[in-house]
């Protein structure tokens, strides 16, 4: 009975939290222009949560994460943008990973997305790791692995943290693109400079999102063997 309770408690939150989202992005469709950005937080202080709520509304539309990280770099700059891109691409996560998890159990299972939340638990050892795996080396859209991992048996807190793990190298290497962008449209400095210092930062990122896959790998047999 308390359990019972407690999942419509769930789907009523997540459902309220949906429809607050995809209102905010309906009222706010317009700001998605560079230049209406650019305005908004020129003139209102709550322009990161309009951008956090959009964000929000966008992950569970599809919409690619490296498109909003781009533009939360063009409008925030670097620091601010990173930051809020980060926060908005976890919030997304959190609210698929939610949705999929308290409503999406019989839709799925008609749908066949069981076999996919199947094939990503086998992708990775399980837990946090796995999904920072998958977030570093995003063979499956962002959003469709939000939605699946909801129908696993992955822990929330371990979801949360592999998340945040894993998605920050490409958000930061995005949102720094996109403030080198907004520095060469606002003629403050050379393209080339702007352009020079994001790619050496994205390079990096990139490498280690192909190495930290690896080091995990050759990790767990050394766990195992003092383990046992």
């Amino acid at each position: 009975m308390v359990t019972r309770v407690r999942d419509k408690a769930g789907r009523l939150l997540v459902l309220a939290v949906l429809g607050i989202g995809i209102a905010a992005a309906w009222h706010w469709r317009d700001v998605f222009d560079p230049a209406g950005l650019t305005v908004l937080m020129a003139r209102s202080p709550a322009a990161p949560l309009v951008f956090l709520g959009l964000h929000t509304a966008a992950s569970l539309l599809f919409v690619p994460r490296t498109l909003l990280a781009l533009g939360a770099g063009l409008v925030f700059g670097m620091w601010w943008g990173m930051l809020w891109a980060a926060l908005g691409s976890l919030l997304g996560a959190v609210a698929g990973f939610l949705l999929a998890r308290y409503l999406g159990g019989d839709v799925a299972e008609r749908a066949g997305w069981r076999r996919a939340a199947g094939l990503l638990m086998r992708a990775g050892t399980g837990g946090w790791r796995m999904v920072a795996i998958l977030r570093l080396v995003p063979v499956i859209p962002h959003s469709l692995t939000n939605y699946a991992l909801g129908l696993t048996g992955v822990r929330l807190g371990a979801y949360v943290l592999g998340s945040l793990l894993g998605q920050l190298p490409l958000t930061i290497a995005y949102a720094d693109l996109g403030a080198a962008g907004g520095r060469v449209l606002l003629g403050g400095s050379d393209w080339r400079q702007a352009v020079l210092w994001p790619s050496a930062i994205g390079l990096s990122v990139l490498l280690l999102s192909l190495v930290f896959p690896l080091a995990l790998r050759r990790l767990r047999p050394a766990a195992s063997v003092a383990g046992s």
